[in-house]
């Protein structure tokens, strides 16, 4: 029988620890949350390899290595609001719910949705709503929000997302260009979003956040 939780400290020792990531909040959270119940069946045995989970439609779960950085970037606090897109099955919701008041998941996937209400529940996740949404509407019922993060790749944000970022509050996202991609934090400050280079990663873009691409002869 696989021995989830000593692969999960050693996750976290030799994948999470050695990215420059030791806010105690996320080292114990990643401890303590079992990513393997948080992705397909057929999956569990690659929970923690260091990479991206698929879950089908070309959606993942973030390498637990990105994933880190960006909360290690966005520092979350114990009352702050949090707007996860795209939550897939919920590993993320439930990582960053140890650390922030309450979490609002939205899910655009009916079957990752459902599936993530029931893993959410059983890891006792009680500070997670899960909004079943286009993923480029997020959630403006809740906000503002303290802080949003975008699980996955993102060529253009959508103003309605902008907009619900608390005015002092922080945004991740991985914008992707080509093959390559850079995690950046967004600082609202007098309505306008200024970003900041965190680290480079890559991933597969989100639904609804590709550039229009112009039509050419």
């Amino acid at each position: 029988m696989t021995d989830f939780a000593k692969l999960r400290t050693m996750m976290v020792d030799t994948q999470v620890r050695p990215s420059d990531v030791t806010k105690f909040p996320i080292i114990e959270s990643m401890l303590t949350v079992a990513r393997e119940n948080f992705v397909p069946t057929a999956q569990r045995a690659a929970a923690y390899v260091g990479e991206h989970v698929s879950l089908g439609n070309g959606r993942v779960a973030l390498d637990p290595r990105v994933l880190a950085k960006m909360l290690d970037a966005l520092n979350i606090q114990g009352d702050e609001l949090v707007l996860d897109i795209g939550t897939g099955l919920g590993y993320s919701s439930a990582v960053i719910a140890r650390m922030a008041q309450a979490v609002i998941a939205v899910e655009e996937d009916e079957a990752l949705s459902q599936d993530a209400i029931s893993a959410l529940a059983d890891a006792g996740s009680d500070n997670v709503v899960v909004e079943v949404a286009a993923l480029t509407v997020g959630a403006p019922q809740h906000g503002p929000y303290d802080v949003v993060v975008l699980q996955g790749a993102v060529e253009t944000i959508p103003a309605a997302i902008l907009g619900q970022v608390k005015e002092g509050g922080r945004i991740c996202a991985i914008f992707l260009d080509g093959p390559l991609g850079i995690a950046r934090i967004g600082y609202k400050l007098n309505g306008d979003v200024t970003w900041r280079l965190a680290f480079n990663a890559t991933a597969p873009v989100l639904p609804g956040f590709e550039a229009d691409r112009a039509f050419a002869l």
